[in-house]
């Protein structure tokens, strides 16, 4: 187990990365202080928001990103049986927060979503919404994703299920090898992705809302039925608070729930005038820079 300090695991150290999987190591890496909002004094120089993107160009690498402590239990009690009861060959990339929150207990029949990269935390409460939506969080971001779904029902009538995205890097693998295996075998079957049998029968727009460059989740977008729309912290990093950061990148709970509203006022659902007018009662700057640039 090797534990590093935010990104520098895959960026001050990648040539290790890449030789541990070129002699087929085994093991995990931790990257500890995850994401480019959690070390909020620190700047641009150690704010990681693109390690995700490095581990997904290792070949033998699992790469996490959990929001919740029995998500990490139920990926490095696969990694141990993986790795030293079965002796299969590979290393997991897990990143892991510095910020104290409560964590819950772990809802009954989610382990294989957990490892297979996606599932259905925790459904609206929202009693005869008038609309709809999906919401993606991991990693920090999932509480202000959680707070958003309680905005969206309470002050729009929304009903936002909220699924834990444990893994798009996972998703994204088996998805192409999806779509390799049907091109082989054009007179059989075609096999269906999993993110695309998970989100079949959901209603409403997609939005992941992550505390990585949005080109993270991403990787999925093509998968996602009706589309997926992300919050990402495209940008140089920054200090400052978490929640100052978090509003600067445009990932927090006010600004989900702005995006979700945005979504479902392009589909026709609801009138632009309702999305202008939480931009305002929501305290979002309209004309603030934009962070991937500014």
């Amino acid at each position: 187990i090797y534990i590093f300090y935010s990104m520098f695991g895959f960026q001050r150290t990648g040539d290790q990365a890449w030789q541990l999987g070129d002699q087929r190591g085994r093991g995990f890496m931790i990257g500890a202080t995850s994401g480019r909002t959690t070390l909020n004094g620190e700047g641009l120089q150690h704010e990681d928001g693109h390690s995700h993107l490095l581990a997904a160009t290792h070949p033998t690498c699992k790469a996490y990103d959990p929001a919740f402590a029995y998500e990490i239990a139920v990926i490095m009690q696969d990694g141990m049986k993986r790795i030293l009861e079965d002796e299969e060959e590979g290393f997991y990339y897990i990143t892991v927060c510095n910020e104290n929150y409560v964590m819950p207990p772990m809802p009954k029949g989610v382990e294989a979503g957990i490892l297979e990269g996606l599932y259905l935390y925790r459904k609206s409460s929202a009693k005869k919404p008038k609309h709809k939506a999906v919401l993606f969080g991991s990693g920090s971001i999932m509480n202000g994703v959680l707070k958003a779904q309680e905005i969206l029902a309470e002050q729009y009538g929304v009903a936002a299920d909220v699924w834990s995205a444990t893994s798009y890097c996972q998703l994204r693998r088996e998805a192409m090898d999806c779509e390799r295996w049907n091109m082989l075998h054009p007179g059989k079957k075609a096999r269906v992705p999993k993110v695309a049998t998970l989100l079949s029968k959901v209603e409403g727009p997609v939005i992941a809302a992550s505390d990585y460059m949005s080109d993270v989740p991403n990787q999925i977008s093509r998968w996602v039925p009706g589309g997926l729309f992300v919050l990402g912290t495209d940008g140089f990093g920054r200090s400052d608070t978490r929640e100052s950061l978090r509003r600067h990148f445009e990932v927090d709970a006010e600004c989900i729930t702005v995006a979700t509203l945005k979504q479902l006022a392009d589909r026709g659902e609801i009138d632009a005038k309702v999305v202008s007018k939480a931009i305002k009662d929501l305290g979002v700057d309209p004309e603030k820079p934009n962070p991937a640039t500014a």
